[in-house]
Parts: structure tokens; C-alpha cells; sequence
């Protein structure tokens, strides 16, 4: 805790935990108590759940390639309306039961999250996955001024590219490029799994402890699920975060025995390519 304290956590907040009216009201209270325990923590969320019943409620298409939402000019609209207009304020308003804590904001505002096109391939073919964004810079200094005067911001991502258009990035890596540029001791991903599996499908043998470059060489037979996530991982450690944990967001206060813990839950990735690399989680 002595090295963590005063360091930015970068937390991931989505999968089961965003429409379990329980699970979003301990997560709340989590964040809180990493910021009174002397952690400055930053929450980007998701919102997979609400823009897909939002879609579906219009009659527009949810549909997926290579574990990303392809987003149309409709789909846009509908996730800028749900992410920054709902699921932030109901973020926002949870912490805020407990003081006047969080702030909510978009990769949009001041530049904070500058985006590109993002390409995909599926089976080596390339596929038209629309306006989804992959971040090329962040500009961290409102968040960090949010930090340093006690705040916890509460980051939606959606980020504009130099060419004006509005992108929607995948939040696990909005989560990591903001880990990054913050130089943040630690990156949380909540999912709805236990962790990493060895051998998915065939076993559900959760791998606690993985180094940057096993990480590297499992991404391309990972599930489409777990795909972005642990490529948010991998980007972090490499990027200079010191730990990425994937954590089961199911379980009450996952990300405080994630982080204050003697040993983590879930998968911990960490920079090199020798498991002496790997230890415990603080």
C-alpha cells in the first residue's frame, strides 16, 4: 500500500455489476473507500447492456465482429445518449451518495481522448465495424486536476477524431490508454468471468499470474469477449501500469480485495516474460 498510496487506479467498470442495482451500489461505496484509504481513483465505464436494450427499444441492430460494437451513425447517437446521459449519472449519483466526490465527463471534453478508425479482422478478413474509435492520444491534464483537488472522475467512453467525427471506443481500452497516460499504478478490468481461463471452453482453470509477452502470444486464439479486455491489459503493462488485474465484477467488493488484498481474485498481468516478474497484487 505504501507504493500505491497517492497513485492513480484506473478502474473498469461494466459486464454484471452495471445492472445489478446491489453490485453498482458496493461498487460505489469501493471506489469511495479506495480514495479514503489514500488511492486516486479514475472510473471509466461501459454500457453494453443499456445500448443494446436502447437499440433494440428503436428497432435499430445490435451486432458484433471481433468483440466490438458495430456502430452506424444511428448506433452513435445511441451510445453517446446512453453512456454520458444514463449510465454516468446513475455512476455519478452512487458515488455521490457517499460525499461530493465524483465528476462525470467524456473522452470528448477538453480532448481528453483523441480517436482513429479502428480496423478489424475476423477469420483474416478485414470487416467495416463503423465508427468505432481506437484512442491515438489522451490528454490527461483534466483529470488529473480533478484528482489533485479530491475528486474521483467518471470518464464515458466516447472520443472525437481530428477529423470531427465522434468515435465509440471499447471501454477496456479507453480504460488502458488513460492508465497509461496517467501513469497509473494499477488497472482494474471488471468482467463477468472468474478470470483469464487456461484452456476456454475446455476448462475453467482461471490463470492468476501472466506475464506481457505469454499475454501476447495467448490474444490470438482468445474468445471475442475477453479479446479487448486483455489487450487492454497487455497495452497497459507495456505501457508502464505496473499490474492489470481482471476481476469477476459478479462478487461483492471485487475491486477492494483486488487492490487491498493480500492475494488477488482473477488474472494479474504484469510487464516481462519471466513469471519471476509475477507476485502478489500490492
Amino acid at each position: 500500500m505504501n507504493r500505491v498510496r497517492g497513485g492513480a487506479v484506473v478502474v473498469k467498470f461494466g459486464g454484471n455489476a452495471m445492472v445489478d442495482a446491489s453490485l453498482k451500489r458496493a461498487f460505489a461505496r469501493d471506489v469511495v473507500e479506495l480514495w479514503r484509504t489514500g488511492l486516486r481513483p479514475v472510473v471509466v465505464h461501459g454500457g453494453g447492456p443499456q445500448i443494446s436494450a436502447m437499440l433494440d427499444l428503436l428497432g435499430l441492430e445490435s451486432r458484433f465482429e471481433a468483440g466490438l460494437r458495430v456502430t452506424t451513425p444511428e448506433t452513435m447517437d445511441v451510445v453517446r445518449m446512453v453512456l454520458s446521459g444514463r449510465v454516468q449519472r446513475e455512476l455519478v449519483g452512487h458515488i455521490n451518495e457517499h460525499g461530493p466526490f465524483a465528476v462525470g465527463m467524456t473522452g470528448e471534453d477538453a480532448h481528453t481522448m483523441t480517436a482513429v478508425r479502428r480496423p478489424a479482422r475476423v477469420d483474416g478478413r478485414p470487416v467495416d465495424i463503423g465508427l468505432v474509435g481506437d484512442v491515438v492520444d489522451v490528454n490527461p491534464g483534466v483529470v488529473r486536476t480533478l484528482l489533485e483537488e479530491g475528486h474521483i472522475p467518471v470518464v464515458s467512453p466516447v472520443a472525437r477524431g481530428e477529423d470531427g467525427q465522434v468515435y465509440n471506443v471499447n471501454a477496456d481500452l479507453a480504460a488502458s490508454a488513460l492508465a497509461v497516460a496517467l501513469g497509473a499504478e494499477r488497472l482494474v478490468m471488471l468482467t463477468d468471468v472468474e478470470g483469464l481461463y487456461a484452456n476456454w471452453p475446455h476448462s475453467t482453470e482461471v490463470i492468476e499470474h501472466l506475464t506481457a509477452d505469454a499475454l501476447d502470444g495467448m490474444l490470438p486464439g482468445l474468445a471475442s469477449g475477453m479479446l479487448p479486455k486483455m489487450e487492454g491489459c497487455l497495452r497497459a503493462v507495456r505501457g508502464g501500469v505496473r499490474k492489470a488485474h481482471v476481476l469477476d465484477g459478479r462478487v461483492p467488493h471485487a475491486v477492494l480485495r483486488g487492490l487491498l488484498g493480500e492475494t488477488s481474485p482473477g488474472t494479474t498481468v504484469v510487464p516481462g516474460s519471466s513469471p519471476d516478474h509475477c507476485g502478489s497484487t500490492v
